[in-house]
């Protein structure tokens, strides 16, 4: 595996992230933000942020796969959350659990979540982007 994933000593050891990756592959995988659409670029989740990133999740392992990785590759993630508080955290957390038993991987990635005002399209509540190392 290209990336390992660190709670070093001297910094807070969370529980539901990484504090950082160390990855030793050779090529970099930059992922454009991923939204709540389906393949064929339908609505999923409108109103429910779990349902969306879960969706997203899934999306961003079928991106992986196109290239011959997985979500296991992913080094770093940047998640943007509309109108976020910290009251949303067990939709998200839901969200990034059922992604994960989905998958059958460990979801807890280095991650910056920001809040934002909106996104692209008014019915989006979550994007993420992701950046990946194969070998």
């Amino acid at each position: 595996m290209a990336v390992q994933l660190m709670n070093p000593d001297g910094l807070p050891k969370p529980e539901v992230y990484r504090q950082l990756s160390v990855a030793t592959g050779s090529r970099l995988v930059f992922l454009a933000g991923q939204v709540a659409r389906d393949a064929d670029g339908g609505k999923v989740g409108e109103g429910d942020l779990a349902a969306q990133v879960e969706q997203v999740y899934l999306n961003i392992a079928t991106a992986l796969a196109a290239v011959g990785g997985s979500f296991d590759d992913v080094a770093k993630l940047t998640a943007y959350v509309v109108d976020w508080t910290p009251d949303k955290m067990p939709q998200l957390g839901e969200g990034v659990g059922r992604a994960a038993a989905k998958l059958g991987v460990d979801p807890t990635k280095p991650v910056t979540l920001i809040g934002v005002a909106a996104l692209a399209e008014p019915d989006l509540l979550v994007e993420i982007e992701a950046t990946a190392v194969l070998d």
